[in-house]
């Protein structure tokens, strides 16, 4: 991410159209997910720094892996679009996942001339560990929980399985987690 698209999110925090209720809203969002990334004692960084992965590279591993589900191979440009970062950049970060052996480039079936990148078994691996280092962490958070505060956080959440991606993501965990 450009220094100049930084400073434009900075900018539009707390633009006209977003009332005091979303701003409310949003501050205890990140005040509960600040509380739930430290929940687990950093074991989910601690994975990530152990794997010598820089953040980019960790992004574009779980984006492969599909953060445990089956996806696709991708092509570098559109991992890129999906992360914000240049081509030049993602590039290089999918050629420290191929030179680690935690991803491949294959001919793409459409077009003979251009290559996807595709995770490998270790990729899969890695990928998996972190899933489950971090359900791990959230399961540790809903058992401190009080009975009424995890049906409040239940009653909320599922609300929010109304959005297919959320519910997608929701399907894969529960019929047995990481791939």
């Amino acid at each position: 991410m450009q220094a100049s698209e930084i400073a434009a999110i900075v900018e539009q925090a707390g633009a006209p159209g977003v009332g005091a209720e979303e701003q409310q809203t949003a501050a205890r969002l990140m005040a509960l997910l600040g509380h739930l990334f430290r929940y687990d004692r950093g074991n989910l960084l601690r994975v990530m720094e152990e794997s010598g992965l820089s953040m980019t590279q960790c992004k574009a591993l779980l984006e492969l892996g599909g953060l445990g589900r089956e996806t696709e191979p991708r092509q570098v440009s559109d991992l890129a679009e999906t992360f914000g970062v240049s081509v030049p950049s993602m590039s290089r970060a999918v050629d420290a996942l191929v030179k680690a052996g935690l991803a491949t480039r294959v001919e793409d079936p459409d077009d003979r001339r251009a290559r996807r990148v595709e995770i490998t078994a270790k990729g899969k691996q890695l990928v998996e560990t972190m899933v489950v280092v971090r359900q791990a962490g959230m399961e540790a958070f809903a058992a401190s929980l009080t009975g009424a505060q995890r049906r409040k956080l239940d009653a909320a959440v599922d609300s929010l399985m109304e959005r297919p991606d959320i519910a997608e993501a929701y399907e894969h965990l529960k019929d047995g987690g990481p791939a």
